[in-house]
């Protein structure tokens, strides 16, 4: 067992110190999901991923509403679905009227350089997963822990206690199920 294991394990055992110990020990690995997260946002968010991780922490570590986590992969596992839940948030309080509604942020400097990669609405993948989790919701967890988290295929399998190929097989699925419902 490892030392995260073992502190999410004092953690629901009541031990306000481990909260402590937890975050130096998983902060560089959510800082780096994040930041490969936010990378595929639109340009129009002011998401930093430090707030992002920071936000998510916060809620995974919540003494008021404690969770319970199996292994350290579970707790990656929820953390991924702790950003996408921000990142939902985000988008949609972003489209109310009272913060700007369909209006695009213009950025400072005309010469600016997009960051590189695809970019994806947050809120049609959202939709798109939540129909997807209704048909197939061992793929809906492999694109959250794919997509969210950035876990390579083998890490994801490893996670989900599944054997690789069986993990390529759902990816490829989820794939094209995905593209197709966001066309």
């Amino acid at each position: 067992m490892d030392n995260v294991t073992q502190i999410l394990e004092q953690i629901e055992g009541g031990d306000p110190a481990a909260a402590e110990q937890l975050l130096p020990l998983v902060y560089a690995e959510l800082r780096r999901l994040a930041a490969r997260r936010l990378a595929h946002e639109q340009g129009e968010h002011t998401l930093q991923p430090t707030e992002l991780v920071h936000e998510a922490y916060l809620r995974l570590v919540d003494v008021a509403h404690q969770q319970r986590w199996d292994s350290r992969g579970h707790f990656f596992s929820a953390a991924a679905e702790a950003m996408r839940r921000i990142l939902v948030e985000r988008a949609r309080r972003r489209g109310r009227q009272k913060h700007g509604g369909g209006l695009a942020r213009k950025p400072w400097d005309d010469q600016a350089v997009d960051s590189p990669g695809e970019t994806v609405d947050i809120l049609a993948l959202d939709e798109a997963l939540s129909r997807l989790e209704a048909v197939d919701p061992q793929a809906a967890t492999l694109v959250k822990l794919r997509y969210f988290s950035g876990l390579t295929q083998a890490e994801t399998a490893a996670v989900m206690q599944l054997a690789t190929r069986t993990a390529d097989r759902v990816w490829a699925f989820a794939k094209a199920w995905l593209y197709r419902e966001m066309q």
